[in-house]
């Protein structure tokens, strides 16, 4: 397998250079794809990639990525993305906290010109009960399974009606700090939108505010998203946040490092136990 893939990035490789010509250096630009490229001419510098979604073009209009510069379709059937390249920098965990990204999320979310495009891309809507039978695609040797795992999606299954919410939005869904470039010249960016989704934005909110932002800066990082931090959003995000991690356990097959795995499996059930407890507080 890993020889096919190699043999395959050669050869999505050639086409570029073929494609470019000869005084453009290409390289891989990261990723376990191989779709991604960087390209240099001199002083000139391109992102490329292969078959990047439609939706690109809307949000290179939009400031939200790095501009869109063209469109090509090379013999193969590929589709050739180039972008301009930006001297940017991932953001740090800890910067995660600035406005500077609730702002831009915000706008993301509320954006219909994004959820138009969107929806004529995706029509499948990421609601709860969609992404429990998402899970349900996974599966565990005998000797992984862990009732944690079970409790969690017990915890999901119970609650999944009471967490419905129909204001849908252009969600990202991977909030992941490495997706987010600040360039000195441009601003901020939100990159990587292979796995955009139409779906409830507590979906984003929940991995976001839990695993970068303290729990007492949460009402100030929302303000600046432009949102209200009430009980009914403090409900939805706690559905997701377990979802989230449970889906990331099981789709990343940490199960390979016990010790690692034990970290997420005491958080996991950290998550859990914290609803059982709000929840008899509320009945008492």
């Amino acid at each position: 397998m890993e020889f096919l893939d190699a043999h395959k990035k050669d050869k999505r490789k050639k086409w570029l250079e073929n494609l470019l010509g000869r005084d453009w250096e290409l390289e891989t630009a990261g990723g376990s794809t191989g779709e991604a490229f960087s390209a240099k001419d001199g002083e000139r510098k391109l992102f490329l990639k292969c078959n990047s979604s439609p939706f690109l073009a809307v949000l290179s209009a939009e400031g939200i990525v790095p501009k869109l510069l063209w469109t090509k379709r090379i013999a193969n059937g590929d589709v050739i993305t180039a972008q301009r390249w930006v001297n940017g920098r991932k953001l740090k965990p800890m910067e995660m906290k600035q406005p500077e990204v609730a702002a831009l999320l915000g706008r993301i979310h509320r954006s219909t010109e994004l959820l138009d495009m969107l929806k004529r891309i995706e029509a499948k809507v990421m609601t709860p009960e969609v992404l429990l039978q998402r899970l349900c695609t996974y599966s565990l040797p005998a000797d992984q399974q862990s009732p944690i795992i079970f409790k969690a999606f017990e915890f999901l299954k119970a609650r999944k009606s009471t967490v419905y919410y129909d204001n849908f939005v252009v969600c990202h869904c991977d909030m992941n700090h490495n997706n987010w470039i600040m360039d000195e010249e441009e601003g901020l960016f939100l990159v990587d939108w292979d796995g955009a989704s139409v779906a409830d934005p507590a979906l984003d909110l929940s991995i976001l505010l839990h695993w970068y932002v303290p729990k007492k800066e949460w009402h100030e990082w929302l303000d600046a998203y432009e949102l209200d931090l009430n009980d009914q959003l403090l409900e939805r995000m706690h559905w997701y946040i377990v979802w989230h991690t449970l889906e990331w356990m099981l789709s990343k097959g940490i199960y390979e490092d016990s010790g690692y795995v034990q970290v997420w499996l005491r958080y996991l059930n950290v998550l859990v136990e914290d609803d059982d407890r709000r929840i008899t507080r509320l009945e008492d």
